[in-house]
């Protein structure tokens, strides 16, 4: 039996959903990425199939789940992984179903990539490079033919709004497959960087501050970004942290201070928290001889060791931290280089 929705070829006014309105709203909301949301603005008006390429933390999903609330659309989210069958990708039969009412259209439980193309939605399949090769082939089929013919059920033609937006990370080897060129001559592909040094901190802000966490004056806000950025090109890391680490860590200082007794601009507290952050972010090359936490507490050293703690409210040119040191702070056990364990 045919399954069958709207033709992909109907009219659809992409450039209007996903035109200059909409990307002046994104810009206040989506911090650093005027150029990305332009161009991804820009493939989906056309009708374009989208590969986002870059390394984790960059905020693919975030400017795609952005824009899709934006514009109204629809929203399926897959997350590739070498489970990822076609069957759980496309749907399957229910067997109970089928045994009382045979292969009807009501016995089909429709997966992810089904019920984006009858919805019309955005289908964003997350770490692409991570799925099986039969799966692939399953996406490359409905690129190029915006439809998808299930055996026993029919075709499921592509609504108007479908698209599939597709990311990788392109950094990261272990259980990842080459994408074959296939794939990229069916999409706009668009390369995705690490925002700012001033963007970072924004972020930072932003995610700490409606979290309820404490929040602290740019300079020490500053110390934290770059300890992270440092990770990404140290000699001695392969893969580094991305804006996440800079998050965690802020919002681990105020309840690792409470439980010490501390100021959350402790040394103990600062380290403690890199290391909590930062130590599972970072992959250490195969062949050096230090561990991540050895690296960690250079880097903390440099960047963020003797930063106060000043508040966001407070003058940007007082050097007082807001905070009181607790006491037995200046003491041994108070402040500490060498990584701590929490």
């Amino acid at each position: 039996m045919e399954r069958d929705s709207e033709s992909y070829g109907a009219p659809f006014n992409g450039a209007s959903l996903y035109g200059a309105e909409l990307l002046g709203r994104l810009t206040t909301s989506v911090v650093g990425r005027r150029r990305e949301l332009e161009a991804a603005l820009a493939a989906l008006a056309a009708r374009r199939h989208l590969l986002l390429e870059g390394p984790p933390g960059t905020g693919k999903s975030t400017l795609l789940r952005s824009i899709a609330q934006g514009a109204g659309s629809g929203f399926v989210f897959v997350e590739g992984n070498a489970e990822l069958t076609p069957s759980r990708l496309i749907g399957t039969f229910d067997p109970s179903t089928v045994l009382n009412e045979g292969y009807s259209p009501e016995a089909f439980v429709a997966g992810p990539l089904a019920r984006a193309l009858e919805e019309g939605a955005l289908l964003y399949l997350e770490e692409i490079n991570r799925i099986p090769e039969e799966t692939l082939n399953v996406l490359i089929t409905v690129m190029s033919e915006n439809e998808l013919f299930v055996p026993r059920l029919g075709r499921i033609g592509a609504s108007p709004g479908f698209r599939l937006v597709a990311a990788m990370n392109p950094f990261d080897a272990i259980g990842t497959a080459r994408i074959a060129s296939a794939v990229y001559d069916r999409c706009c592909r668009l390369a995705m960087d690490y925002q700012s040094a001033s963007d970072e901190a924004d972020i930072v802000v932003a995610a700490t501050t409606s979290a309820g966490s404490l929040a602290p004056g740019r300079s020490f806000l500053n110390g934290v970004v770059a300890l992270v950025r440092a990770t990404r090109d140290h000699s001695e890391i392969r893969t580094g942290s991305s804006v996440r680490g800079a998050i965690d860590l802020v919002l681990l200082l105020g309840p690792l201070a409470e439980l010490r007794g501390l100021g959350p601009d402790d040394d103990s507290v600062t380290l403690d928290a890199t290391l909590l952050a930062l130590s599972g972010r970072i992959r250490v090359h195969e062949s050096n001889g230090r561990s991540a936490e050895e690296i960690l507490t250079d880097l903390w050293r440099t960047h963020l060791k003797d930063i106060r703690f000043e508040s966001q409210a407070g003058s940007e040119e007082s050097n007082e931290p807001e905070f009181s040191t607790a006491p037995g702070a200046g003491d041994s056990q108070g402040s500490r280089d060498e990584p701590g364990k929490v």
